[in-house]
């Protein structure tokens, strides 16, 4: 059997890394798969740097380091914030999230000082996990009826359960594809497949009617042909691809049966496969049209003055465009200025309609958003320094909100930090990204003084990475994807793989001095002070998945609890929820099972004592007195006091459709009373 090459290995690794934590995680919303996904992020992690430990050794600093003890601050102070959280267990799981996040930086600053020669296995092996997600997506839609029969919404949302995901990782996987296509090196039938799989990720992006995801990768493109110096055989691809994924997302947007949502899964199914036939289509053009243009690229070199007229009418077009744009919106209704403020004003109304779930939102400016931000920059006046607890937003916003909707984030990384953590939360964020900003710039050569330096493929790869960073980045101002672990650890792969590498300009003029020193250490002859740090590391990164995985524990525990109940086990299912109690500590919801199977055993004190303490551990949570108050009321014939609770509830949720009919109830039974 042959075996593989090590860049082939590493491409695959890197894309099964990716892929698993996409397809593990979800969206990051479910507390047992995050957790798993959590801790299979610090075992790897863990590893690698283990492995930098053990087998390498490099005279000077570690490269990235400001960068990792940044975000190493952000950490600590996530879970610090436990203390005066309003939901104290949503800020532990914040912190275990935050954790995870932070072992894949520094598994990632580990892994570049294992293999610095191994950048364009990396970007190969994240463009592959995009095109490994995205193709799913797009398989959900083709084969709705063996992988999505239960789905009612036409936006592609699988497998994170969300569609800006989706549009995201499909957003990363465009630079490393662009790379992949417009790189002067490597065989030209292998470049040639970057060609369909640009086309299926913007057919992904495009389906899944992700303003953001679009939004960001157009932010992000501008920087990468701003920064790399292949833009002419960068542009075709893109153009190309592009320009042959319209017909397919056209054809898509005009059938009800893949635009619209609750469609019968019989009709699905024949559209999806027509779907998929278009797809197949798609991809035989592009590559067919891709080994073309690299055959010949590899056969001839354009003219210098052809080169530079090329460059100039591709300036050109982009310059009617830009025109054509201007003249649409100047002969609009209202011209230029009200088209302007009319776009404004949908974008930053908080009262506004949200879009439609069709494809004309892709065209809309309306957003909830405002709604959102503006309920977290409230919840952040209260709290300005250190905020109400990381993850507490969920609950701190129900004093604010103007609907029922629970919404657990504030769609925005900006906002929701300053909800959360305030300004400290802010600041330590502000630090993290400008230490790797720092790094970033002198591995890529960015610094005024590096502009010059020749760019060499590492060069270019390495900013093809800094691209990728840029579009999650600007994606993570406007959306919640920093919650979503498949496309964060993406981001912290090619963040951490720049910001380790060293600068550019040492690389250059001495290569050896950023290489590990030879011959490597054995990893079975490590020195002395390299064991202990691996063993701490080690013991380290136990102590957090242990920690990590409490909270799974305890809802084990909790739904044990509940089944013994129903088998009339009463003594089993108390024990069982006093398990929970003490796994979880900070969660009110094993309090609450609790109460209900001390009431079940005839203890009405203890059951109170019960709900007043989950009262004590989340004063500002309306769910907590709004159960106290039910209880006085529906078990205790204590109308007064539950009548004191309501009031309470009320104050911290007064959008709650039950509030106002539990203290009517309440009223009257206190009225029913009086003598």
């Amino acid at each position: 059997m042959p075996r593989l090459g090590g860049h082939a290995a590493t491409v695959i690794t890197v894309a099964a890394v990716l892929s698993a934590t996409a397809f593990g995680a979800d969206g990051g919303l479910r507390l047992e798969r995050l957790t798993w996904t959590e801790i299979g992020l610090v075992l790897v992690g863990t590893a690698l740097v283990i492995a930098a430990l053990l087998t390498t050794q490099r005279a000077g600093r570690v490269y990235g380091a400001l960068t990792l003890l940044g975000l190493a601050a952000l950490t600590v102070f996530t879970a610090v914030s436990i203390n005066w959280s309003m939901a104290p267990a949503s800020s532990w799981q914040e912190a275990n999230r935050t954790l995870a996040y932070l072992a894949t930086l520094a598994g990632a600053l580990a892994l570049v000082r294992l293999i610095p020669g191994r950048w364009a296995a990396v970007l190969e092996g994240v463009a592959l996990a995009s095109l490994i997600v995205c193709g799913w997506a797009l398989a959900t839609k083709v084969f709705p009826n063996l992988l999505a029969p239960e789905e009612t919404f036409a936006r592609l949302r699988e497998p994170f359960g969300y569609w800006n995901a989706v549009g995201l990782m499909a957003a990363l996987g465009v630079p490393p594809l662009l790379w992949l296509a417009a790189r002067r090196s490597g065989h030209a039938a292998v470049n040639a497949l970057a060609w369909p799989g640009l086309g299926l990720l913007i057919v992904a992006m495009m389906l899944s009617y992700s303003r953001g995801a679009l939004l960001a990768l157009l932010v992000g493109l501008a920087f990468w042909f701003a920064v790399v110096p292949l833009r002419l055989r960068g542009v075709l691809p893109l153009v190309v691809a592009s320009f042959a994924s319209v017909p397919v997302v056209a054809w898509a947007f005009a059938r009800d049966a893949l635009s619209t949502d609750d469609v019968p899964l019989s009709a699905r199914t024949d559209a999806g496969h027509d779907l998929g036939a278009l797809l197949l289509l798609l991809c035989v053009v592009l590559l067919g049209l891709g080994l073309a243009a690299n055959f010949f690229a590899s056969e001839r070199s354009l003219h210098p003055r052809t080169r530079v007229l090329a460059g100039r009418g591709v300036l050109a077009a982009l310059a009617v465009g830009v025109i054509a744009i201007v003249i649409g919106i100047a002969a609009a209704p209202g011209g230029i200025d009200g088209q302007a403020s009319k776009a404004w004003k949908q974008l930053t109304d908080p009262t506004v309609d949200a879009p439609t779930n069709t494809p004309d939102r892709l065209t809309a400016t309306s957003s909830v958003r405002a709604r959102y931000w503006q309920e977290a920059l409230r919840i952040y006046r209260d709290s300005k320094l250190v905020g109400a607890g990381a993850g507490a937003y969920e609950v701190a916003r129900t004093r604010y909100r103007r609907g029922t909707q629970s919404i657990r984030h504030a769609h925005g990384y900006g906002v929701q930090t300053l909800a959360d953590l305030g300004l400290v939360g802010l600041g330590l964020s502000l630090l993290a990204t400008a230490a790797w900003l720092v790094a970033a710039m002198r591995a890529t050569g960015l610094r005024r003084r590096d502009r010059e330096l020749p760019y060499d493929p590492e060069r270019i790869g390495a900013l093809t990475m800094f691209s990728v960073v840029v579009v999650f980045g600007f994606h993570s101002l406007v959306d919640w994807t920093w919650f979503v672990p498949g496309t964060v650890a993406v981001a912290l792969l090619c963040a951490g793989w720049v910001a380790g590498r060293g600068p550019l300009r040492a690389r250059l003029e001495a290569p050896a001095a950023l290489e590990p020193a030879a011959p490597p250490r054995r990893w079975w002859r490590p020195d002395p002070a390299s064991a202990v740090a691996a063993v701490a590391v080690l013991g380290l990164a136990l102590t957090i998945c242990w920690t990590a995985l409490q909270p799974v524990r305890a809802a084990d525990a909790e739904e044990r609890s509940a089944d013994l109940v129903a088998e009339g086990k009463v003594p089993q299912a108390l024990a069982a929820a006093r398990d929970a109690e003490q796994r979880n500590p900070l969660s009110v919801d094993p309090l609450f099972q609790l109460a209900f199977i001390q009431d079940t055993r005839g203890d009405r004190k203890a059951a109170l004592a019960t709900l007043a303490d989950a009262v004590h551990l989340q004063p500002n949570n309306s769910e907590t007195w709004r159960r106290l108050g039910r209880y006085r009321l529906s078990v205790l014939d204590d109308p007064e006091g539950a009548m004191r609770d309501f009031r309470v509830a009320y104050f911290l949720d007064p959008q709650s459709a039950r509030g106002p009919s539990d203290f009517l109830e309440a009223a009257r039974a206190a009225k029913a009373k009086q003598p």
